[in-house]
């Protein structure tokens, strides 16, 4: 049995063709057609090409090594791995030691083992101290800030400008050419904000060594975290806990808690995204202006009191 080939999306303009109706014209005089369409009636380019849509909106991304903009919530989560690692870099001193902190993430079946025994082992079954425990807990959408307007037809994008250009050779490509340089642009959908809120456990030995990490991640606060080379967000930390806990047979545990409040951005790879129209194009690099001289006015409209078989009268 073959395969069900998947059915191919609209594009934007395909959607918004199947909504206009052509004029109906006169009585008895037939319709003047839909001046939007291009088919041969209206448009000299598909009369002499046969191509029943511009090709100069419809550019392609091969050997683009420009990602396809989208940005999801494990972008998100890394952003916050990222800064604790490589910005923050917690670290404490044990035994006149400088030891880093390593940085976990709070899967269920690690957050279970912290609710339960109170800390986290290894796979040797040691505990594993200091450490620093993150775990997402909720998403919330910000209506504070302008959205898409309607997920089923995205109506707002951004545009961005790629560094560089293949069809700009060399420095003096204007001044050889007499041409403007072309500029590469991206339109990407608007993006849905959203507010995203982390749990923080931190865990070591002695409170002096919660105070350092503390006092670091409190520094940081009201920042843009994340990678300088894909997305930063800003964080907000507004309070922290702290406690010791003595347990009989056991080990002291000082543990501190905090929650990270995170205000992103979402664009998922959807269909409804990938609808835009428009997603790549260049700019203009050369405009002609010429001059035509008619005689009689009326020829400027060739739609003008057409008959029913197409023809123009006289």
């Amino acid at each position: 049995m073959a395969r069900p080939r998947k059915p191919i999306p609209k594009t934007q303009r395909q959607l918004s063709l199947e909504q206009q109706e052509a004029f109906k014209g006169i009585e008895n005089r037939g319709d003047a057609g839909n001046p939007n369409l291009a088919d041969g009636n209206f448009n000299a380019n598909v009369q002499s090409t046969g191509i029943e849509f511009n090709r100069s909106q419809e550019m392609s991304f091969k050997d683009d090594d420009t990602k396809q903009y989208s940005v999801g919530i494990q972008d998100i989560d890394e952003a916050v791995f990222y800064y604790f690692r490589n910005v923050i870099k917690p670290f404490v001193i044990q035994n006149g030691v400088r030891r880093e902190v390593p940085i976990i993430y709070g899967a269920p079946e690690r957050w279970k083992s912290f609710q339960r025994d109170g800390y986290y082992r290894d796979k040797s079954n040691a505990i594993m101290l200091p450490i620093i425990v993150i775990k997402r807990d909720t998403i919330t959408k910000d209506r504070s800030v302008a959205n898409k307007l309607d997920a089923n037809s995205p109506n707002l994008n951004g545009v961005w400008q790629s560094k560089f250009s293949a069809d700009n050779f060399y420095d003096n490509f204007a001044t050889l050419n007499n041409r403007k340089p072309v500029k590469t642009f991206y339109a990407v959908a608007q993006p849905d904000y959203v507010t995203m809120q982390y749990e923080c456990l931190i865990q070591t030995y002695y409170m002096s060594q919660l105070n350092k990490i503390i006092e670091a991640c409190e520094y940081a606060s009201d920042a843009y975290w994340g990678n300088p080379e894909r997305f930063k967000f800003r964080a907000f930390i507004d309070s922290f806990t702290t406690a010791t806990e003595l347990v009989q047979n056991q080990d002291r545990l000082v543990k501190g808690t905090f929650g990270i409040r995170l205000r992103g951005y979402i664009i998922p790879n959807t269909i409804q995204k990938e609808l835009k129209s428009l997603k790549k194009y260049n700019s203009r690099s050369k405009i002609t202006i010429t001059n035509e001289v008619v005689r009689d006015m009326r020829d400027l409209n060739p739609l003008r009191d057409p008959t029913l078989d197409g023809r123009k009268r006289n």
